[in-house]
């Protein structure tokens, strides 16, 4: 059977614009492949828009108005990154609905856009993170460090709201700007090493497998700027040794099956003298044709068309039967 699915991308966050060219490139890989799609944007305000045309006078309304496209669709395709998305928040909404949904579901997608509760999962089965705190925005005043520390929010992606403080009066700075995106705000000591990223794909047969890590290059942090702008470059396969390679994937799997993913996920490393250094991990990544997941998917001979098919494939094939457990006595 070939499945009809629901695109919904855009987002109320930063990464509005992001999750946009990734609900285009999947719907059309999607389309590419003889299956019904139909496409769903939630604007900014929260009001779902279906043909550009709005769902409902308020959010509320429009979530009511646009449920019979969940109804009618065989799983959703949730390309929103970032808070109200990937957090787990549309995967509840499915679930409350019966729709099978691509990807992670609420508990790993909560967990693993809270980067303080990841670094807490990664430290129990012993993953290194970079040592850091947790600071709440009304806080931050009197805040001192004696060695440069990277500030970001809690919970937000696309490195909104990331910033580098060497001195006091760059960590004000820097801490004014990450509560713009979140009222919890993690401190982290700078972890010189390699930024490598490892992806994750849980197959439809349920067997998990990463393919060749890549590497960023950055001439300094790895900000908002820097991922869109062009600047930053990436190697693929990462120019790894056998035992690097190998303890970077070991720990992306370990990560990938603790928080309980699905579907695919980006783990992010620093690799240093000392081995893998968690840095984050995301589990709704940018999906366009030229993201960083899909050209590892490409190194290993999967082209982002057939990623996108075998993550709309796990999620049908891993979701009970609609209807399951209803009736009588359930």
């Amino acid at each position: 059977m070939t499945p009809h699915v629901l695109v919904i991308g855009g987002g109320q966050n930063a990464e509005h614009d992001v999750s946009l060219g990734s609900a285009a490139g999947v719907e059309e890989a999607l389309r590419s492949r003889g299956i019904e799609v139909t496409a769903v944007t939630v604007g900014r305000d929260g009001r779902w828009r279906h043909q550009a045309e709005p769902l409902g006078a308020n959010a509320a309304d429009s979530v009511v108005a646009a449920l019979p496209l969940l109804a009618r669709a065989d799983v959703v395709f949730p390309a929103i990154h970032g808070p109200l998305g990937e957090d787990g928040t549309l995967a509840a909404l499915c679930a409350l609905t019966h729709t099978p949904v691509v990807g992670s579901g609420t508990r790993a997608g909560a967990i693993g856009m809270d980067k303080w509760a990841t670094k807490l999962v990664a430290e129990a089965i012993g993953i290194p993170t970079a040592p850091g705190r947790l600071v709440h925005a009304g806080d931050v005043a009197g805040i001192e460090f004696d060695e440069p520390v990277v500030v970001k929010p809690v919970s937000a992606g696309s490195s909104h709201g990331v910033g580098l403080a060497r001195d006091a009066g760059r960590l004000a700075v820097a801490l004014r700007a990450a509560a713009r995106h979140d009222d919890r705000i993690l401190v982290e000591r700078v972890v010189r090493g390699r930024e490598i990223d490892v992806a994750v794909l849980r197959e439809a047969d349920g067997r998990c497998w990463a393919p060749p890590p890549l590497e960023i290059h950055a001439d300094g942090l790895f900000d908002t700027a820097t991922k869109y702008d062009g600047t930053a470059r990436f190697t693929v396969p990462a120019d790894l040794s056998d035992a690097e390679c190998a303890a970077l994937t070991r720990a992306a799997l370990r990560m990938f099956d603790a928080l309980g993913c699905a579907g695919v996920a980006r783990v992010d490393f620093f690799l240093t003298d000392d081995g893998p250094v968690l840095n984050e991990v995301n589990t709704m990544p940018g999906m366009t044709a030229r993201s960083q997941v899909p050209m590892m998917f490409a190194a290993a001979g999967v082209s982002y068309e057939d990623l996108v098919v075998r993550l709309v494939d796990a999620a049908m094939t891993s979701a009970p039967p609609r209807g399951a457990g209803e009736g009588p006595g359930a």
